[in-house]
């Protein structure tokens, strides 16, 4: 039974980009081959990438309108924010590659539902979100996992409530509750599934694995 979650919006009313990023040679989310060859790690943070300065990381913070959640991204990325409703506050943000390339899907606002299926669940790797803890109960972490329904694998790279478990479980919902608001945020694969385990593991230890896993871990709410 594959997971679902819908997100019924009221009141929209227009919205448009909030910001574009600069040009850039970044890739698209991309399945590697079968072979599983590793990318190249990504290189360790010059020592100004550590200060905490996010300019000095290469790096570009977005907010949303609202003022309360923000993000980073590589600064030669762009992210969109479209405002659905005032009140009940319903906002969305897409993170686009220097190629306009979609690869991160963002819901923030007041409302939300999800249902779920039972799957067999193998988590590769789940941290929490600096930024969030104390901020949700379960604690935001950033996950990838991949799930089994029969014999179709859906590996996904998201925001989870708490850490998700390997073995049999419910779907994530993937819903972060923050005080009256809900976010959820989750890569997308467009429909590419990697060939096996080695494979994904091999793109998450990859430049845009982990650049994705970063937007994942630098959301911060007050």
């Amino acid at each position: 039974m594959a997971t679902a979650a819908a997100f019924f919006l009221a009141g929209c009313t227009s919205g448009g980009p909030a910001e574009s990023g600069g040009g850039g040679t970044s890739a698209a989310v991309t399945v590697p081959p079968s072979t599983g060859t590793p990318e190249p790690a990504a290189p360790s943070p010059s020592p100004s990438a550590s200060s905490g300065d996010p300019a000095a990381a290469g790096l570009a913070t977005f907010t949303f309108p609202d003022g309360r959640l923000s993000f980073t991204r590589p600064a030669d990325w762009k992210a969109e924010v479209f405002e659905a409703s005032a009140s009940p506050y319903v906002g969305t943000a897409s993170i686009y590659d220097a190629s306009d390339k979609q690869l991160v899907s963002i819901y923030y606002g007041q409302i939300a539902d999800g249902v779920s299926g039972p799957v067999t669940r193998t988590v590769f790797e789940s941290v929490p979100v600096p930024g969030l803890q104390g901020r949700s109960t379960p604690e935001a972490h950033a996950s990838f996992y991949v799930d089994w329904d029969d014999d179709d694998a859906t590996y996904h790279l998201q925001l989870t409530a708490g850490a998700p478990a390997t073995g049999p479980r419910d779907a994530v919902k993937g819903i972060i509750l923050l005080g009256d608001r809900v976010l959820t945020a989750e890569v997308l694969f467009d429909d590419q599934q990697f060939p096996d385990d080695k494979s994904a593991r091999a793109w998450f230890a990859g430049s845009q694995g982990q650049a994705l896993k970063a937007i994942l871990a630098s959301f911060t709410f007050r």
